[in-house]
């Protein structure tokens, strides 16, 4: 069994937990980590898990609002702690010792029942990588902070059943936002962030290819509403029949199983 559980998405903070069963112990891995301590500390008590239930945790790119505590709460907790060897660069190569794993391109991993799978996307940091996780059963995506898709990215995602996927701005309210132009464009380029009609795009894509369900998540909150992400994806070609919801920044989602 696969399921997971956004713990809050956005520019406040971003953090996944991802499980698998397998009949034993489950295992289950943090994908980013951009809460406080307590804050985590909290939202994963809300979702029935306290730290020493994490087998390990997955940074996706440096910026702060993904990498936050990982390293202070990996080191205080021993926890496997796995980046791109361009992330760890870009956050000044701390010593974490036995903990850091570095992860690459197309190289699977396993933890106990849950197998990811890394890959790089487009944007704008030293290595980003996003993840497909499967239990061998079935296969779930997690897909933000990107410009672009590109081909190698739809071809990670293939077969997913579920994604997390990034619906970060509406074009329209992003160019009337108060943001500065160099913002704008850095936010709307091609190394930016998925604005709703590419995401859209993505959903079309892979529901050819057995997607079925949609989370909606890293929503800007001055340039995207619900509703218009929400819209996007349901009015794309072939998306009608997908089940869709949306990560709350602060309270994230529900458990939802793949």
């Amino acid at each position: 069994m696969l399921r997971f559980k956004n713990l809050g998405s956005g520019s406040t903070g971003n953090a996944t937990v991802v499980e698998a069963r397998d009949g034993g112990r489950p295992s289950r891995l943090l994908i980013d980590c951009g809460l406080g301590p307590r804050t985590l500390a909290t939202r994963l008590g809300l979702a029935g898990l306290d730290m020493a239930d994490i087998d390990a945790i997955f940074v996706t790119h440096e910026h702060s609002d993904h990498i936050g505590s990982a390293c202070k709460i990996a080191l205080r907790h021993r926890i496997p702690l796995w980046m791109s060897h361009g992330t760890h660069q870009a956050i000044g190569a701390p010593d974490l010792g036995d903990l850091l794993h570095i992860a690459r391109d197309g190289q699977p991993v396993d933890l106990g029942a849950l197998q990811f799978r890394p890959f790089t996307v487009p944007h704008d940091a030293r290595e980003p990588l996003q993840l497909r996780l499967s239990d061998g059963a079935a296969c779930l995506g997690v897909l933000t902070d990107l410009g672009h898709a590109t081909p190698h990215v739809l071809q990670q995602l293939a077969g997913c059943r579920a994604m997390l996927l990034e619906c970060n701005h509406d074009p329209d309210l992003l160019a009337a936002s108060p943001y500065p132009y160099f913002l704008k464009r850095r936010v709307g380029g091609a190394l930016g962030h998925l604005a709703n009609p590419l995401a859209a795009g993505i959903a079309t894509a892979l529901a050819a290819q057995g997607l079925q369900q949609i989370v909606a998540a890293h929503l800007s909150r001055q340039n995207n509403r619900p509703e218009l992400a929400l819209a996007a994806l349901s009015g794309a070609e072939g998306c009608g029949g997908l089940a869709l919801g949306v990560a709350d920044p602060v309270t994230g989602t529900d458990w939802i199983d793949v």
